[in-house]
């Protein structure tokens, strides 16, 4: 299996995460303790009281596959593009006309606590290195092993950097190997393009999303035409009273 065309892997302060500066100023205004970046770049600074997720023990005889995660904020249509502000014409969707809920974003604090490493697309690495390693709310993301995937970057992009404990991997095949290797659950932020590949090859298997009540039209979509049918099991839902959805889901393998 190849690793994705990084080209099309929009990042997180990109077409996909958006101007991050912008959702500053437009969570500033609505909160003045919030953080200087926006949620989806600091998705547990709300993160309140949580409740880890049940972790069945395996049969002795057999090391379990480490699972990956995909974590999304989405439109009810399925985009994830520019989220929390950008170029996208509905950038910063995620707070625009919503009532702030804190409830809402707990999740993105027991996703920190239960993640053991990240999976990256290339743009949306591109764009957290240089921002991650400055903010003690992620000191659990920046003390874990981080995985970037990649022909293109050289290692030293990767490897020479204030963000400690990055890695390159150059196929999906590396990836397979990755979920090989003992450990826990590999989170995947963002990375729209890197996310179709991986369900494509059979290596997802879980999603956690944040659905905001807002029909978007346009922009780049989690779901992409082409990707085939993923069966998903609903583990877990739970809706907020500004609309949000938080629903978490099993690929049915």
């Amino acid at each position: 299996m190849g690793a994705p065309d990084d080209v099309g892997d929009a990042g997180a302060t990109g077409r996909e995460g958006g101007n991050e500066q912008a959702a500053q100023k437009a969570h500033r205004r609505r909160r003045p303790e919030a953080h200087t970046f926006s949620l989806w770049h600091c998705p547990f600074a709300f993160a309140g009281a949580w409740q880890p997720w049940a972790k069945p023990s395996a049969p002795p005889e057999r090391n379990p596959l480490r699972p990956i995660v995909v974590t999304e904020f989405i439109s009810l249509d399925g985009v994830v593009d520019s989220p929390g502000g950008g170029a996208y014409e509905h950038a910063g969707w995620t707070f625009k006309d919503i009532e702030f809920v804190p409830e809402a974003y707990a999740v993105k604090g027991r996703e920190q606590e239960e993640a053991s490493a990240l999976l990256l697309g290339r743009v949306t690495f591109e764009e957290f290195a240089p921002v991650w390693p400055t903010m003690d709310d992620f000191a659990t993301y920046n003390a874990m092993p981080k995985y970037v995937v990649s022909r293109t970057l050289d290692d030293a992009a990767v490897t020479d950097i204030d963000w400690a404990d990055c890695h390159v991997l150059r196929s999906l095949d590396e990836v397979a190997k990755l979920k090989e290797a003992d450990g826990g659950p590999i989170l995947v932020h963002g990375s729209a393009a890197l996310v179709q590949s991986l369900l494509a090859a059979g290596l997802v298997d879980g999603f956690t999303l944040l659905e905001f009540p807002v029909v978007l039209g346009s922009g780049k979509r989690l779901w992409a035409e082409g990707i085939g049918r993923t069966d998903l099991r609903l583990r877990n839902t739970e809706t907020y009273s500004n609309g949000i959805r938080l629903a978490e889901f099993d690929v049915v393998q």
